[in-house]
């Protein structure tokens, strides 16, 4: 083998990455444990008494406190690289979806229609409301953005008016009464797009609050969707509220770092006292990293912050000796944070010499320290001592800084306005932008303001010169600038030491806070932590029983040849999951189903060169020569299965949304993967075992029969037979259309929760007592035990409101506690964290485009494959072949879940996971069909004159026990994967067994 240097070298360095990259997951899995364990014991020795959901919301706050003084703190040392601090470690673990951890995922679609009428200058004219209703409804069904929708329907409706009378403002300087219809569709346009990229660089702000480790936030700007995923969230309602709300922009006077400072001492006394007589074991901040963050940072100014040995009392003992120095250092620093507790976590913006720095920042706080310092504030014992009008509010932080990433928040003192808001707001911005100062070049950034925003910041800035104003959004400092004197007429620059990107940063955020296109949730899923700690069970489970069978099936039937397969597959998902963990992807369950069928599929390209190996040695070659050309003649075929494969695997990719996209993700890097190993890596391995004569056995004693017997079948005398299955089974496809599917809650609309009684229940019973409540018939069905089981309901499915989540859940709750079906008195809070499992939302506008998603996913799937079948075959014979065995696949697939649903013992939905199953049987069955047609052209080449029939008998006579092999692997890890993967992945395991087994009928 040529280049084998290479392959080894590349084989090794993919070990050690791998190995590496998934070190990290198990160290922090491992601290997670320890820590955890950790604050229950603390909970339960300080609160004895304390059971059930109050004492998991104990710990869960413990936990977090505890993991955030941790962040600095060292947790893995690699040898003559570098060290790792718990949050550096964090950030490269793998990330885990939330049906493996539990949390929430987020669809938002940005309201253009409301973007258009803050725009117009009539926002009740009938004519704009009617075209904004229509492009609305036209939406649905079309993949064109929102605005070009509008234009159209506002022609269609009015085809002699000028939209330009709409608006025209005397703030708008773009658009006048002779603009065309074109030019006032183009200014929206540009609006539009800044307000959506606006929406969500104010969500990605935000997404931080929620104390997520992983957050993941995705923008698709021509739909105008954003979608969020907070693996690990722990307040859906929070998370709800929070994403939809309007940003809050707010200007707020400032005090001084000198007028503030000395407050501090007494507010630290106080907490020192008020702490002496509590255990805090776990009160200070961590010592590690303190220091180094004081001394490695600069004030607001420039000035250097004092160091916190400094501020704690000076430096170390001197008494401290060589041996017990780090004993004696360490004791004096915990003495000195229980004399300072606050000065332990903020430290005083002052300089090495003791002198206050000038400015608006009154400290430095590490960021694990943030929700130590709060607690702190919300003490009356702290809060007393300090202004009662003083806010205390973190500057926005910085982008990563490789120098130190770990560099602390500034914290500034807010000065409140009566009543503890501030005295102007953003919804007073009229407009925000990135300009240039024309005295010294440097960008700055241009505000102005309406009438009244005008008259409250000339008083404001009149008040306040020579001091500063701080611009908040939601609740974090952006800017703090100084006042050189009043400003009479709104309209303002804020200069500053920016970049230009800084600026229009700056100029976007201002801008946000009158955010004229909220956000507003069209899809959305929450999944427990108990049924997350299922699914890995259930992931885990799959995975090695998969390898078990596997490996048992390769040595059973290929003896000693199989061990080169079963190290390659091993090496197959070590390489993919490194490869997911270095990529920062994120698994999910699907993904885990994706490594399961990849598992499968990896033995696909072993079976085809192992059997060639076998055909070149029953005709007399030796075992060198066999391998050699075994390898080299199912290049080709093994290229082209893999390939096909490919297309289906990038097309979901392109069109899956959520889990699926991770199932797409991982089967692309399974099947990468694949090639390497099958091709590269366990020709690397025969070889390094052939090089001193010996060579591996093919046969046993179960495969060397079916071997010989394998070539006798004429296929080609039952075509017409064929024929007919062929015909009946495309007919029941169509009528499987007229009969209908159940749709899962992704393509019908509607909210759906996954409930877990004490015993069990009738589904129908459930259904007929919920009917009273909802006001409809929901759809009731088991899922995975007795005593569980999902209710679907549209019930206001069509009111668009925030609050009608709470609602429907309340109607919930009311209908299965009044009826019975769980404990009466149990709180609404209670029945959300103990009885429902998983939740998910999805209003009919994202449904419609799901489905439209999912046609053109399968019908792109169909024409690319046969395309490519086209060109590699040059015959239009190999394309048509092709088609008609990928519509029988679909069509047995789609008559199963028409007619069988409500008679197998599990639900039968079309949802995207169904989707995702019927194009991953579209490649397979190509994978198998390839091979077949491969060998086909060969044997025409080598005897051209032979017949049709003999040609295609032979051809698949040949394959047939790769064929045989093949689907027999893929079909027991997905019976596996169907008994043991849980269900999340049942319905999609059941539509691949039935496509395994009509791809082996239709290739052949």
């Amino acid at each position: 083998m040529q280049l084998k240097g290479l392959v080894k070298f590349f084989t090794v360095a993919l070990i050690l990455i791998s190995l590496y990259q998934l070190s990290f997951t198990l160290i922090v899995r491992n601290v997670e444990k320890k820590t955890r364990a950790k604050a229950e014991r603390l909970v339960k020795a300080e609160q004895p008494g304390t059971t059930g959901r109050e004492l998991e919301k104990l710990v869960d706050a413990r936990y977090d406190r505890l993991t955030d003084s941790m962040q600095g703190e060292t947790i893995l040392s690699v040898p003559l690289l570098k060290k790792y601090t718990y949050q550096q470690a964090k950030e490269q673990e793998m990330n885990l979806g939330l049906d493996l951890q539990g949390g929430m995922n987020v669809t938002l679609e940005v309201s253009l229609g409301e973007l258009v009428r803050s725009m117009s200058n009539n926002p009740n004219d009938p004519a704009l409301n009617k075209a904004i209703a229509d492009a609305n409804k036209a939406k649905a069904n079309s993949q064109a953005n929102f605005i070009t929708l509008f234009g159209e329907a506002f022609k269609a409706a009015n085809p002699d008016a000028r939209m330009a009378y709409l608006f025209t403002k005397p703030s708008e300087k773009d658009i006048t009464l002779n603009s065309t219809n074109d030019q006032v569709l183009a200014k929206i346009n540009t609006e539009a797009r800044d307000a959506v990229k606006r929406t969500y660089n104010v969500l990605l702000t935000r997404i931080d609050k929620f104390g997520v480790a992983s957050p993941n936030i995705n923008l698709d700007e021509n739909k105008s969707i954003i979608t969020v995923e907070l693996a690990g969230v722990r307040n859906p309602e929070r998370v709800r509220t929070y994403l939809q709300s309007t940003a809050k922009l707010e200007f707020f006077e400032t005090y001084s770092n000198q007028e503030l400072v000395n407050f501090l001492q007494p507010a630290n006394d106080a907490l020192a006292a008020y702490l002496s007589g509590a255990k805090i074991e776990d009160t200070a901040a961590t010592q590690a990293d303190t220091s180094t963050v004081a001394t490695a940072t600069t004030a607001a100014d420039g000035s250097d912050t004092a160091s916190l040995t400094s501020i704690m009392g000076g430096d170390k003992p001197a008494n401290t000796t060589a041996a017990g120095g780090a004993d004696s250092a360490s004791l004096a620093m915990a003495d000195a944070q229980k004399k300072n507790p606050l000065f332990a976590v903020w430290y005083p913006n002052v300089t090495q010499q003791g002198q206050v720095n000038q400015g608006p920042v009154v400290g430095l706080v590490a960021k694990k320290d943030t929700a130590k310092l709060n607690e702190y504030l919300n003490l009356d014992v702290v809060r007393n001592k300090f202004p009662n009008n003083v806010k205390f509010v973190y500057g926005a932080e910085e982008k990563a800084d490789v120098r130190n990433p770990n560099a602390p928040l500034m914290l500034y003192a807010l000065r409140t306005a009566p009543g503890g808001g501030a005295k102007l707001e953003g919804d007073r911005v009229t407009d925000a932008r990135m300009d240039y100062n024309p005295l010294s070049g440097k960008p700055e950034v241009s505000m102005s303001m309406d009438v009244a925003g005008a008259r409250t910041w000339k008083k404001m800035t009149g008040e306040n010169t020579g001091r500063y104003v701080a611009v908040v959004l939601d609740d974090k400092v952006y800017s703090a600038p100084l006042v050189n004197g009043e400003i009479p007429n709104g309209n303002t620059s804020i200069s500053g030491n920016f970049t230009v990107e800084d600026a229009t940063d700056l100029a976007n955020i201002l801008k946000s806070g009158k955010l004229p296109a909220p956000a507003r949730i069209v899809q959305e899923q929450v999944v427990g932590p108990t049924l997350g700690a299922e699914s890995i069970t259930s992931g885990f489970n799959a995975i090695i029983l998969s390898f078990l069978a596997i490996f048992a099936l390769m040595l059973l039937y290929y003896n000693t040849s199989g061990w080169v397969a079963n190290i390659s597959l091993v090496l197959n998902l070590l390489f993919t999951l490194g490869v997911l963990s270095a990529l920062h992807a994120t698994l999910t369950m699907p993904g885990i189903a994706g490594l399961v069928l990849g598992i499968g599929m990896a033995v696909d390209a072993h079976v085809l060169i192992f059997e060639r190996i076998k055909e070149e040695l029953a005709i007399g070659k030796t075992h060198e020569q066999a391998v050699i050309d075994g390898y080299k003649r199912s290049y080709a075929p093994v290229l082209d299965g893999h390939i096909t494969s490919l297309i289906t695997a990038i097309i979901l990719f392109v069109y899956g949304l959520g889990p699926v996209l991770g199932f797409a993700t991982t089967q692309i890097l399974s099947l990468l993967i694949s090639l390497f190993c099958g091709l590269l890596v366990s020709r690397l391995l025969k070889e390094m075992y052939m090089r001193n004569g010996r060579h591996f056995k093919y046969f046993t004693a179960v495969s060397r029969p079916f071997f010989n017997n394998a070539r006798k079948y004429n296929f080609m005398g039952m075509r017409k037979v064929t024929y007919i299955i062929v015909a009946a089974v495309v007919l029941a496809g169509v009528a499987a259309i007229f009969n209908g599917f159940d749709y899962g809650v992704e393509f019908a609309g509607g909210r759906s929760y996954t409930v877990k009684f004490d015993k069990t229940y009738e589904v129908g019973n459930i259904r007929e007592k919920l009917h009273n409540y909802f006001g409809e018939y929901p759809v009731v069905k088991t899922i995975g035990t007795d005593n569980q089981v999902n209710i679907t309901t549209a019930y206001l499915i069509e009111n668009p409101n925030p609050e009608t989540e709470q609602i429907v859940q309340a109607k919930l709750h009311e209908g299965l506690t009044k009826e019975g079906f769980i404990p009466a008195g149990t709180s609404l809070e209670t029945f959300n964290s103990n009885y429902v499992q998983s939740s998910q939302t999805v209003l009919p506008t994202i449904s419609d485009d799901l489905i439209q998603g999912a046609k053109m996913a399968t019908i792109l799937s169909l024409l690319a494959i046969s395309i490519y079948i086209f060109l590699r075959f040059r015959k239009w014979q190999y394309a048509l072949g092709t088609f008609a065995s990928l519509i029988f696949d679909v069509s047995a697939t789609l008559a199963v879940f028409s007619f069988f649903r409500g008679v197998v013992p599990f639900a039968l939905e079309i949802d995207q996971h169904f989707i995702a199953a019927i194009l991953t049987v579209v490649g397979f069955s190509m994978n198998d069909t390839v091979i077949v047609f491969d060998r086909i052209r060969e044997y025409f080449r080598k005897k051209p004159n032979e017949s049709n029939i003999s040609v295609v008998n032979r051809a698949i006579n040949d394959t047939l026990p790769r064929t045989i092999m093949t689907s027999l692997t893929v079909f027991l890890v997905v019976l596996i994967l169907f008994i043991v993967g849980g269900e999340v992945t049942r319905g999609f395991a059941f539509a691949m067994l039935i496509g395994v087994i009509t791809g082996t009928f239709s290739s052949i």
